[in-house]
């Protein structure tokens, strides 16, 4: 699969660049944009506010234009947090994405947004503070009505970015657990 990869409000971090080489080496092409332009931030409240200086609509505009020149080749989005409220947006607007892996995050859905059964998988904690239980029994069912294909995965006990070794929220079991339902995810499409 042709996978492109965004990372979390903290930048192009280690954990992100661990992560796509896993991808790799099962097999995998991996693109990590990097739309923080090489800045990377030690806590969430400095990346929020990095993203809002730049605005959603640039991110948006960095990720299409990193995005561009594979989507002939049907991509897979992925993204952790922020950077998969990123990959939902391009996949839901990519009539030849194949797929998208969201991992701690999602975002809001376009009304108008319609897709032919595109297969996603979402990976989350449980609970978790950015992705309530009630907004993402809405996000389900609205992702449902759009088309797509949707599994998720709850991890009871895991911090917000579980997956990432660097920060407090990380959860070694949670983290291999993703890792081996994604990767089977990938290996499906």
């Amino acid at each position: 699969m042709n996978i492109m990869l965004f990372h979390s409000t903290y930048g192009l971090r280690p954990a992100v660049r661990d992560a796509a080489d896993r991808l790799r080496a099962a097999g995998h092409e991996v693109w990590t944009p990097d739309l923080f332009e090489g800045r990377t931030f030690d806590t969430v409240e400095d990346g929020m506010a990095f993203n809002e200086e730049i605005g959603k609509d640039e991110l948006l505009k960095r990720a299409i234009l990193a995005a561009a020149p594979y989507s002939e080749r049907g991509l897979v989005y992925a993204g952790f947090s922020l950077g998969a409220s990123i990959a939902q947006t391009l996949a839901l607007g990519d009539e030849k994405a194949r797929g998208l892996l969201l991992l701690h995050g999602t975002s809001d859905i376009a009304e108008n947004a319609s897709v032919d059964e595109l297969p996603v998988q979402l990976h989350v904690a449980e609970p978790d503070p950015f992705e309530t239980d009630d907004w993402l029994s809405a996000w389900y069912l609205q992702m449902g009505r759009t088309g797509a294909d949707v599994e998720v995965y709850r991890y009871p006990g895991a911090g917000h970015l579980y997956t990432d070794p660097e920060l407090p929220d990380y959860d070694a079991e949670a983290a291999e657990a993703t890792w081996r339902v994604a990767l089977g995810f990938l290996d499906s499409l």
